[in-house]
């Protein structure tokens, strides 16, 4: 099997944490796992047990996300060094294939080329708070089947080629989109209300602590109380979503083909990133899988 890291960064989300954990722990071995410690967190290091754990001071900034996506950037690039492949991504993302292909994430990737840039892509997990009364627990698929196409998280996030990464993850610098039928991106912010809530407190408060506005911080801006808005409201919209009859991304791959382009002159490369008001109700062979 190829030599296959993934890395992330986290402060203070044991849920999804634990998720990562497993997902990556199990698949990859938690020697080839790397967790940078923002804050040092007791907690973290515990969790992350095993893992090779990086621990940053906490201080709060305005420019949090830059400096976490500067650092994140620095590490993948050393780690290629020593892997063929680095997936990479915030604590709350989780790279699967497809059952149907017959091979787990690790074994896929093992036979992917060296080189490359890899872009799943991105569904988000939502909790339909109407129908799904189930707790997670060892699973998130299963309690939770219902995923929304979700543009703005089809990453490039799995890096075998030297290049740069932009802040939020969502760019790179590599000039060839490579987004396989059979690789997705999980978005887990979304897949439990009760989560969902504690969540955005602990974001509200590390934003608060800045002292700064959101238009002035390279923060994302729902890490902001003011522009958090009614958690139940977010969960109701999900209600609303039109449902599709089959689980068919095809057409969502192909319009982020033809819609290839460089984001203006920054050297970055980027596709069109629409807004689907639909949802699927995923295969019953996804259950458990994360």
């Amino acid at each position: 099997m190829g030599r296959i890291a993934a890395v992330t960064m986290v402060r203070d989300d044991a849920f999804f944490l634990d998720i990562w954990l497993r997902h990556y722990g199990g698949l990859l071995g938690r020697e080839n796992c790397y967790v940078v410690n923002h804050g040092r967190g007791a907690g973290v290091a515990q969790q992350a047990a095993g893992c090779n754990i990086i621990g940053i001071p906490g201080d709060p900034h305005p420019n949090f996300d830059m400096k976490r996506w500067r650092l994140l950037n620095n590490i993948v690039m050393g780690l290629r060094s020593y892997y063929d492949h680095v997936i990479v991504g915030d604590v709350d993302e989780i790279v699967i294939t497809d059952p149907d292909c017959g091979k787990d994430l690790a074994q896929w990737i093992s036979d992917q080329p060296t080189g490359r840039v890899l872009t799943p892509v991105g569904l988000e997990v939502i909790h339909r708070i109407d129908i799904e009364h189930d707790a997670i627990g060892d699973h998130v698929l299963g309690p939770r089947r219902h995923v929304r196409p979700a543009p703005h998280y089809s990453k490039p996030c799995i890096i075998s080629a030297g290049t740069k990464i932009a802040r939020g993850g969502h760019f790179t610098q590599y000039d060839k989109l490579h987004a396989p039928d059979e690789l997705y991106l999980l978005h887990l912010k979304f897949c439990d209300i009760g989560v969902y809530a504690q969540a955005m407190d602990n974001r509200n408060a590390v934003a608060a602590a800045t002292g700064a506005h959101f238009k002035d911080a390279s923060i994302g801006r729902h890490w902001f109380a003011e522009m958090r808005g009614e958690d139940r409201a977010v969960f109701d919209a999900f209600i609303t979503l039109d449902e599709q009859e089959t689980f068919n991304t095809g057409p969502i791959r192909r319009r982020m083909y033809r819609s290839w382009k460089p984001r203006g002159d920054s050297g970055f490369w980027q596709f069109d990133r629409p807004d689907y008001a639909m949802q699927y109700l995923l295969p019953e062979r996804f259950s458990g899988l994360v």
